[in-house]
């Protein structure tokens, strides 16, 4: 479930699906080492509890969508991306994407220099992508590429190997980016989602490695969420304690363990072949085997499923979603 719902409670962030940041990925561009590619993918298009479809307008129009980038390794952004969208009227919404860097990216607010305006947003199989300031962008529904035998785990982990998310579809933000605008070496990137309170913006959600929010952040979820990766340290007692309890650590070892798993930043070298967790994460990468393998303490070490096949050669790389929305202007409109 990655971050496909948000805590124990399996609900989304302030109540909105389409603040529900589920997945990030970062790997090198197929076929041209000069590029990377980074996906963000929001808003999953089915809830667990209660259990159904979620709304068809894809993105949540006074929110801020946000992928940050480290490029000195003091776990600051020295790079921010960050999409705003247009209201969703008559079946239409439009995305526009800046670029923030130095103290304005390490900041919080949708300042930074355009790049792309009024972006139409995709609702069916055909991807529209628009270029603009040296980078490419697509913005709306997709397959979701996350597999996961989500009810298996939620049953003790008593897998009935079945892919919970094969038949399911997400909100993407999928940007091609230059790697010279990174400059060299390893970088950490981070995502999140933000929303307006009290005339300010607040973080929803908010992650880079996949997996741990759900099962590790517990009680501490609201205050994980309003953190920086820089300030990861003072929930390693809290991954631990959950660590113990579901994995039986020893104490100790779990401290150590709970350490690593912070901060949470996905590490990225575009240099690199990608492979999560060393580098990046690629859309297949099983990345939840990887992580039942540390939750249980090795008692567990796969979930029987594995990538789905509908991923495309060429950009954006997300199969077309599996289900036609409606043009509702509200969302309230069902998927057919």
């Amino acid at each position: 479930m990655s971050h496909h719902y948000s805590g124990p409670v399996l609900g989304f962030p302030q109540g909105d699906a389409r603040l529900d940041l589920t997945d990030l990925y970062a790997f090198a561009k197929p076929g041209d080492p000069t590029r990377s590619i980074l996906i963000l993918n929001a808003h999953p298009s089915f809830s667990l509890e209660p259990r159904g479809p979620t709304r068809t307008d894809p993105f949540a129009p006074d929110a801020l969508y946000e992928v940050k980038i480290d490029t000195d390794g003091d776990l600051v952004a020295d790079i921010a991306y960050r999409v705003r969208f247009s209201d969703f009227e008559c079946g239409v919404q439009t995305a526009s994407i800046r670029r923030a860097v130095g103290a304005d990216a390490a900041g919080t607010g949708d300042t930074g220099e355009v790049l792309i305006t009024a972006a139409p947003v995709s609702l069916g199989a055909t991807p529209d992508i628009v270029e603009g300031g040296g980078h490419r962008v697509f913005a709306g529904w997709r397959s979701d590429a996350f597999f996961f035998d989500v009810l298996g785990v939620l049953d003790g982990f008593n897998f009935s190997h079945t892919d919970f998310f094969a038949d399911k579809d997400v909100c993407s933000i999928v940007l091609d980016v230059p790697n010279v605008s990174f400059g060299s070496g390893k970088i950490g990137i981070w995502a999140r989602t933000l929303f307006q309170r009290d005339g300010h913006w607040a973080t929803a959600d908010r992650g880079g490695r996949p997996g741990q929010t759900p099962f590790l952040a517990g009680d501490v979820l609201a205050a994980y969420n309003a953190a920086e990766p820089a300030q990861d340290r003072q929930f390693i007692p809290a991954f631990a304690h959950a660590l113990e309890h579901t994995g039986g650590y020893a104490h100790a070892e779990a401290l150590r363990v709970a350490a690593t798993l912070l901060p949470d930043v996905l590490s990225f070298d575009p240099a690199r072949p990608t492979a999560f967790p060393d580098n990046g994460r690629a859309l297949t990468d099983d990345v939840q085997d990887h992580f039942l393998a540390i939750l249980t303490n090795g008692k567990v070490t796969s979930d029987g499923v594995g990538p789905h096949d509908d991923l495309l050669e060429d950009f954006p790389y997300l199969g077309p979603p599996h289900a036609a929305r409606s043009s509702a202007p509200d969302g309230s409109g069902v998927a057919a």
